[in-house]
């Protein structure tokens, strides 16, 4: 879990006003996992989000976006929401660059779409966030968290 190694940053993160939910401490398909260790993992990494930011997380992103019956019995247990989404950017593949992930997020967006982009150095394509923001202004749909969703 990368929070740990930034609380500072989370704590920015949070004083913005954004979101934060946990994807696990360790980054593992949850299917090639046996069950005891979700509950541990999940734990691990709302425990430490909650430390720094002084709120306790309460939505998760599985992993690959695949879930197990272990793990949703341990994010119900923790009351961790699972979240998905609609939309990616494919923005982790190597080829990626602000202009495909751009391309990529808009040709399925719609309203009421939930996108799914990485914010770490190794796994992102820093700049296209604010091409996609202006594409969803430009279509007229309102960009807010997801505990707005439903």
């Amino acid at each position: 879990m990368a929070a740990h190694r930034s609380p500072g940053v989370v704590r920015e993160i949070a004083a913005a006003g954004h979101e934060i939910g946990v994807h696990g401490w360790r980054h593992r398909p949850l299917l090639l996992r046996k069950p005891a260790r979700d509950y541990d993992d999940f734990a691990r990494a709302r425990g430490t989000v909650a430390d720094i930011t002084g709120t306790r997380p309460t939505l998760f992103r599985p992993p690959y976006g695949i879930m197990s019956t272990a793990a949703h019995v341990a994010a119900r247990r923790l009351k961790l929401t699972p979240v998905l989404w609609t939309c990616w950017g494919e923005d982790w593949t190597a080829r990626a660059i602000p202009e495909s992930v751009h391309r990529t997020v808009t040709a399925d967006l719609d309203g009421g779409s939930t996108i799914l982009l990485h914010d770490s150095d190794c796994t992102s394509a820093p700049g296209a966030l604010p091409r996609i923001l202006d594409t969803c202004t430009e279509r007229g749909y309102e960009v807010g968290p997801l505990c707005d969703h439903g």
